[in-house]
């Protein structure tokens, strides 16, 4: 037997396993980049928020979590309400609502609140990661079709009539570009399956407008300027004590969402390596994660489920693979960050609407609908809130709604058993 290393989640490690968690780690980090960076252009911020968020949250979500195999970083479920802060409250205030979301995090999990996710009825968390999906499939459609003019607004409705009003601004360049980043998306995986979708598309679509139509779309460096080649010095985000109070419920969203997120995937994770996960740890690991993050620049994070289902699959053996993730997408900023200016805005269109995609939960949406009379309302109460208010009031109405159906079934039913009781007597 060969000897064993470290303890702990590193039990029986060896150099084959190094050499898996770093095969790991590099596929998932070439996952992360478009990702990354497509996520951080939807909440409203510079791509390279993104990046950065994806290395350090990345990195510290590895060591300091309680999953073997979770990968943190930006989210498709974050989308929304990050876009709602930055509008209200502007990006310096987003990054102190982060920190004050990790510290939230940090201390739930010292307090052992893992176990809170078991308490949110199943139709609560389908209805809102279908609603987000919809936010974000939609907030995509004016950078798909090149769509000019558009003034962002907070709310979902406002949105979709700026989309209405300016439909008559397509732009074929950029439906061109779009259209071919998404086909790659699908194509690939049938043709290539251990490459990922995004990034293929991403690249041909963006060195099909670089030869072809050239200055013809918008791009990360016409819109937002180049990214950076490095991380930022550290720094703490300037801040007024006075805006602490109104940044409370902000930040009390993020540490909610990234909550339930991480433990979402955590569970996802178990499922897949047969392996059970820590929910106290992993929460204290999310708050320091996004407790340092905004220190550098970036964006609140949680435990991402399709990554880390891809960290799973490519044969990810401990933490490491996650650090490694890290490290790889550092390594791509340093040297071809130059090259990213280039990158068309409709090239992320397609990514992030694929994300969309698949974690809408639509076949559990129908599902639900078709098949369990009681949840349904709560599905599409917590859904219609979600789309049209906020994962706050979609969550606790969503909660309210379910126990009161629960409570009322109980009552009927013991309600039927005190007559059939009397029956017999």
């Amino acid at each position: 037997m060969k000897r064993s290393f470290f303890k702990g989640r590193y039990l029986g490690y060896h150099f084959n396993s190094f050499l898996k968690d770093l095969f790991a780690g590099f596929m998932v980090g070439i996952v992360a980049i478009p990702l990354g960076m497509a996520f951080a252009i939807a909440s409203g911020v510079k791509p390279e928020y993104g990046l950065f968020t994806t290395i350090i949250a990345g990195i510290c979500i590895s060591l300091f979590g309680g999953s073997r195999f979770q990968i943190g970083g930006p989210t498709g479920a974050f989308v929304p309400i990050l876009f709602a802060i930055v509008m209200q409250y502007g990006y310096d205030n987003l990054l102190i609502a982060g920190f004050m979301a990790g510290l939230m995090l940090f201390l739930m999990g010292a307090c052992k609140l893992g176990g809170i996710i078991k308490f949110i009825p199943k139709p609560v968390t389908t209805g809102f990661t279908a609603g987000i999906a919809v936010i974000i499939f939609t907030g995509q459609i004016a950078n798909f079709f090149g769509l000019r003019g558009l003034q962002k607004h907070e709310d979902f409705l406002s949105n979709m009539k700026e989309l209405g009003l300016h439909l008559s601004t397509i732009h074929s360049y950029s439906m061109l570009t779009a259209i071919l980043c998404l086909g790659m998306i699908v194509l690939t995986p049938r043709l290539l399956p251990k490459c990922p979708g995004s990034l293929v598309g991403l690249l041909i679509s963006t060195v099909a407008a670089v030869l072809f139509y050239p200055g013809q779309v918008a791009t990360i460096g016409s819109t937002y300027g180049g990214i950076p080649s490095s991380l930022p010095s550290l720094h703490l985000p300037a801040f007024q004590a006075d805006h602490l109070q109104s940044l409370l419920k902000p930040a009390f969203m993020i540490a909610m969402l990234g909550g339930i997120e991480s433990l979402l995937s955590a569970v996802v994770a178990d499922g897949m390596s047969g392996t059970r996960h820590n929910s106290n740890r992993e929460l204290m690991g999310q708050g320091i994660a996004n407790m340092l993050t905004p220190l550098f620049g970036g964006i609140p994070a949680t435990g991402a489920i399709a990554r880390t289902a891809t960290n799973i699959k490519s044969g990810a053996v401990s933490p490491l693979s996650g650090i490694v993730h890290g490290v790889v997408v550092l390594l791509v900023l340093i040297f071809f960050a130059p090259y990213a200016s280039g990158i068309p805005l409709a090239s992320m269109a397609p990514i992030l609407m694929t994300v969309a995609w698949n974690m809408s939960e639509r076949k559990e949406f129908v599902h639900v609908l078709k098949s369990k009379p009681a949840d349904a309302p709560v599905l599409l109460v917590t859904f219609l809130c979600t789309v049209l208010t906020d994962l706050t009031i979609a969550i606790a109405v969503g909660t309210a709604l379910s126990g009161l159906i629960y409570a009322a079934g109980m009552i009927r039913d013991r309600g039927k058993r005190l007559i059939g009781d009397s029956e017999k007597e």
